[in-house]
């Protein structure tokens, strides 16, 4: 499939979807499939899964639509199917007040799995801004995730890039929550 019929975004609306990219299985999946197609065994491989496991992860994202196939092939006798994903983008619902943010939980656990010798840019800042100047902010750090995807090249090793800003919860309420 070309990549300019792929839609710029899936808005995840449903249960079944969210519980797809909730698990960080399927996540890995996903970022496997994030430059190029593959089939389960090509999956299997990239993300070290039996390749059964592969398969189930696989079926569970293409029946919530997150996944597709976008190519078939017969290799002896066995029909060959090439998975990738089915936007560019995958955008999350808001986890509420209290909720879970399965994205920033994924991001942690791919940080910690990545290999402790590698280069890594980790920083947390904690600002005084008004709400002007945190609007700004939001928009300039899209604006530079968006042309450095722009940039990516999927013959070049995988980067990943996760910024959340936000207003933390009150000291009382954050204090009160950990009981």
């Amino acid at each position: 499939m070309p990549a300019d019929d792929v839609p710029e975004t899936f808005h995840v609306t449903t249960d079944e979807q969210l519980r797809a990219v909730s698990n960080l299985t399927r996540h890995r999946i996903m970022a496997a499939l994030r430059f190029e197609p593959a089939t389960i065994t090509q999956l299997a491989e990239r993300v070290g899964l039996a390749k059964g496991s592969s398969s189930y992860h696989v079926r569970l994202l293409e029946r919530a639509g997150l996944v597709k196939v976008v190519r078939t092939r017969k290799v002896r006798g066995v029909t060959e199917r090439y998975y990738a994903m089915a936007a560019r983008s995958i955008v999350l619902p808001d986890p509420g007040e209290g909720g879970p943010d399965v994205l920033m939980r994924h991001a942690v656990a791919d940080l910690e799995a990545a290999p402790a010798a590698g280069e890594r840019h980790v920083r947390m800042a904690h600002l005084r801004l008004t709400e002007e100047q945190f609007a700004q902010l939001g928009a300039r750090l899209q604006e530079l995730a968006d042309e450095y995807q722009a940039l990516s090249d999927p013959s070049l090793p995988d980067a990943s890039l996760v910024f959340a800003l936000f207003h933390p919860a009150p000291r009382r309420q954050a204090e009160e929550g950990a009981k």
